[in-house]
């Protein structure tokens, strides 16, 4: 009787054993931190850190029927923009040294939403550009660079789709940030989202001569072609 009873406690205990070893694994949720990341600048799910930092939101519109937040850490130095409920994109300015504010979300709505994350860097602003086409939102990965400090939205060429304003001292042969372009007349150049740059306006003597600075304000009539650069 003795032997009988240790013989089924084994095979009990065995079964139990094989039970345990070919139970599947249970599945690894979305944004669980044992996903291996994806490449960079592409968007992730959320949860993602800003550097070694918690994200915390510093700005937020609607566009395209969406939220989009931006969120930095507390330094404004390493940021993430959420689009949606959970598609985030890392900022390409965060390798630029770009400080990034409460006013550095712009959105526009319209045939293509346009949003522009900006932020100051060496003396001038840089932006980076989101474009929604066929509702899907991507990062166009080209900068844009202001030594004059603005980079702004505006549907100029009244198409429906905002353009991108960059305001830039004119000083063909001197080095951008250099105390003699510095000193020189600006223009703001226009750039359409998808052709680039598409005209200028004249030089003025500052900035601040520019229609509605910081956040310039253009009509067709202000346009005209631009200064060829060397």
């Amino acid at each position: 009787m003795l032997l009988t009873a240790l013989l089924a406690a084994v095979v009990t205990a065995g079964v139990i054993v094989a039970v345990i070893l070919l139970r599947p694994a249970a599945p690894v949720p979305a944004g669980d931190p044992g996903v291996p990341p994806v490449s960079d600048n592409a968007p992730t799910t959320p949860g993602i850190g800003c550097g070694d930092s918690a994200c915390r939101e510093i700005g937020a519109m609607t566009v395209g029927g969406l939220p989009v937040v931006l969120l930095a850490d507390d330094a404004g130095k390493q940021g993430v923009v959420r689009i949606g409920a959970d598609t985030v994109y890392p900022l390409i300015l965060n390798d630029m040294g770009v400080t990034l504010k409460g006013d550095s979300l712009r959105c526009v709505d319209g045939a293509t939403p346009v949003c522009l994350v900006r932020g100051e860097v060496n003396g001038g602003s840089a932006g980076e550009l989101f474009v929604a086409r066929g509702g899907i939102w991507r990062d166009t990965g080209k900068p844009y660079f202001s030594d004059a400090g603005t980079v702004t939205l505006d549907d100029v060429t009244v198409d429906g789709i905002a353009d991108v304003i960059v305001v830039r001292h004119e000083c063909p042969g001197a080095q951008s940030g250099s105390a003699r372009c510095q000193a020189a007349p600006v223009l703001a150049e226009v750039y359409d989202v998808a052709r680039g740059s598409v005209s200028c306006t004249r030089r003025y003597t500052a900035p601040s001569a520019l229609r509605g600075w910081p956040e310039v304000r253009l009509t067709k009539a202000d346009l005209r072609a631009c200064p060829e650069k060397e």
